[in-house]
């Protein structure tokens, strides 16, 4: 399948997303990044229990390809932690999930919207290569003394 990412595709979701108030100070916010870039590690090492523990128990996952295909919504960590255990097993060569521009778009002591382009790279065969390129859109809950991710959207610009 080729789906052609169009300038603005993501617009509709990313508009979903109203900003509101940030009312959590930078110690807070780099506690909540920390979380992002440990989902991350998680599914490029295939490190299922780290993925577990960054994830809340009814967590869900909705990915999209370029606004055409649409996939989920996967609901409950198990069904994330299965879906990722899937492709990883599938996966030959190293992946990398690369967040950028990590944006709040509201957040209070227990809840916090955040925005990040993905570009996913991978190396094989001696050679990196940008897999695909696209954004998150991630609502953190705080529970349980730790910021953890209660729902994500994938937003991709081309299939992988």
């Amino acid at each position: 399948m080729t789906t052609t990412a169009a300038f603005g595709w993501a617009s509709s979701h990313l508009t979903a997303t109203p900003a509101g108030k940030i009312d959590l100070g930078p110690a807070e916010q780099l506690t909540v990044q920390q979380t992002l870039a440990r989902y991350a590690f998680a599914l490029d090492h295939g490190d299922l229990v780290a993925l577990e523990s960054v994830l809340t128990e009814d967590a869900t996952m909705t990915l999209t390809i370029a606004g055409g295909l649409e996939q989920g919504p996967f609901a409950g960590r198990a069904a994330i932690l299965d879906l990722t255990r899937d492709a990883t097993k599938a996966q030959t060569e190293q992946r990398r999930h690369n967040l950028v521009n990590v944006v709040f778009r509201s957040a209070d002591p227990s809840t916090a919207v955040v925005w990040a382009y993905l570009m996913l790279t991978s190396n094989t065969g001696g050679r990196s290569n940008v897999v695909t390129t696209g954004f998150y859109t991630f609502t953190l809950q705080h529970t349980e003394g730790q910021w953890r991710i209660a729902k994500l959207f994938v937003g991709l610009d081309s299939a992988v």
